[in-house]
């Protein structure tokens, strides 16, 4: 795929979301290397994500959506995609559901019990064969992981020993947590504990050593210190790529806190500044979601500094941020051009796998190399 343009014809994808970072000046198949010139861990700055899951993927049989990686990724790697990012591989058994609205949900790997590979999107080895099989079609492996938050009513034996001590949890400790609460906070992890920050550290390394992973996307990052996130990236590869979901307006910061009175671009650069982590384009997002076609120019993709748009994850829609998990929900989809003029139309595709999926008729990369 020449990635300084529109792929056309992109189909039987995975899933809804398309995440897109924009490509700087490159030939066809070279991939880039390194950090930003301002040490953001961008992977050179040309890489164009799929995201490898949705809400439903779990409702499959159990094991057959690590099969459909499997099988799928020769294509996604033809299609010139460079990598995937794949769900939290963590060991998940809760459920909730809501018999009024009919919604219902769990398992996905946000509400984790253990570092157990073995879950509902298959077996640890078919996990495994899923990413060798990505590795083969030169495709890149983007772990989601979730450090802020996790099922404390089901915390696995091999964990237990260290956060079997209160002061582990936010609640135990005085909330010296240093970050946000996740809902009430009583299942947050206290990422300002030593031994607990130490676990996630020797996790990732784990993913990087032994389940190929060449990059992490960290989920809620406003519940965390973005310094946590820089020393986690030191040790997991310090030119391997990282990604923050920071999904926060300016509203939602305290009234004397600096953000409340900025933008969103403003509060994202100053997370990506301290994490050294590229960051989701919420700023441009909530424009899509919000505005008129006019004011997309005010994400980060859009802004005049490159700086400014290398930190940029560009993205249309994820899983979060379309239909609410239930029947037939999963991934949500936004019509209309992007910012190159390029149109982005999800449209249903037929396939042998028995979910939602969509179709993209075009991609557009969104240049953060742009002039």
């Amino acid at each position: 795929m020449n990635r300084n343009a529109c792929a056309v014809g992109v189909s039987a994808l995975l899933i809804a979301s398309l995440i897109l970072l924009g490509p700087r000046a490159m030939a066809e198949g070279e991939d880039l290397q390194g950090n930003s010139p301002q040490g953001i861990r961008y992977g050179g700055g040309d890489e164009i994500l799929l995201q490898g899951f949705h809400w439903n993927s779990i409702r499959l049989p159990a094991g057959d959506w690590y099969t459909t990686l499997l099988n799928q990724a020769a294509l996604v790697g033809k299609d010139g995609f460079t990598g995937v990012w794949l769900p939290p591989p963590w060991r998940d058994v809760s459920k909730w559901s809501d018999p009024k609205a009919g919604t219902s949900g769990g398992g996905e790997g946000y509400y984790w019990s253990d570092f157990d590979k073995n879950g509902a999107y298959g077996s640890e080895s078919q996990l495994k064969a899923a990413v060798a099989a990505l590795k083969t079609a030169h495709v890149k492996v983007i772990f989601d992981v979730v450090p802020n938050h996790m099922n404390r009513a089901d915390t696995g034996s091999v964990l237990r020993a260290v956060l079997s001590d209160s002061t582990a949890w936010r609640d135990g400790c005085a909330q010296c947590d240093t970050g946000e609460p996740f809902m009430a906070g009583d299942s947050d992890l206290n990422i300002g504990n030593g031994k607990v920050a130490a676990l996630f550290k020797g996790e990732f390394e784990n993913l990087r050593d032994n389940y190929g992973a060449d990059g992490l996307r960290f989920d809620f990052v406003k519940g965390y210190g973005a310094d946590s996130v820089n020393d986690w990236m030191s040790s997991f590869g310090n030119t391997r790529f990282c990604v923050g979901e920071l999904w926060k307006g300016p509203s939602e910061y305290p009234v004397d806190d600096w953000r409340h009175k900025a933008g969103w671009q403003d509060a994202l650069k100053d997370w990506s500044d301290r994490a050294h982590c590229t960051v989701f384009d919420f700023a441009l997002k909530e424009r899509m979601q919000n505005g008129a076609l006019s004011e997309w120019r005010n994400g980060l993709n859009g802004n005049p500094d490159p700086a400014w748009r290398s930190i940029a994850v560009t993205f249309v829609d994820n899983h979060d941020t379309g239909y609410s998990p239930g029947t037939g929900g999963g991934g949500g989809s936004i019509t209309g051009p992007c910012l190159n003029t390029c149109e982005t139309r999800p449209t249903p595709t037929s396939s042998a796998v028995p979910v939602p999926r969509w179709s993209i008729g075009r991609i557009c990369t969104t240049g953060r190399g742009a002039p």
